[in-house]
């Protein structure tokens, strides 16, 4: 599939990235490089390959679930510019 400048300036600005003129040709041909590839690839036989198997499928290995650090909330509360019964109060941002 071959895309002009045209389609690569409207992909860029609905995806709000910003493509400076000089490159749109570079652009162009790579996107079109990769959809050609992907209609390519679309159009093999895979009826005999087997699926890969997904990584998550593994298990993994966990660490100790195990307190590393001391509780220093109260230390924390001694230099907050705000605190009241225990909570921290910050400047409202919502209207």
């Amino acid at each position: 599939m071959l895309l002009t400048t045209d389609d690569v300036k409207k992909i860029a600005q609905l995806a709000r990235l910003g493509i400076e003129n000089h490159d749109l040709d570079s652009y162009t041909k790579d996107l079109s490089g990769m959809l050609d590839l992907m209609t390519r690839m679309n159009g093999l036989d895979t009826k005999n390959v087997q699926p890969m198997a997904h990584p998550l499928d593994q298990t993994q290995r966990l660490r100790a679930d195990a307190v590393t650090e001391f509780n220093q909330r109260g230390h924390f509360q001694t230099i907050a510019p705000q605190v009241e019964e225990g909570l921290y109060l910050v400047p409202k941002v919502i209207e």
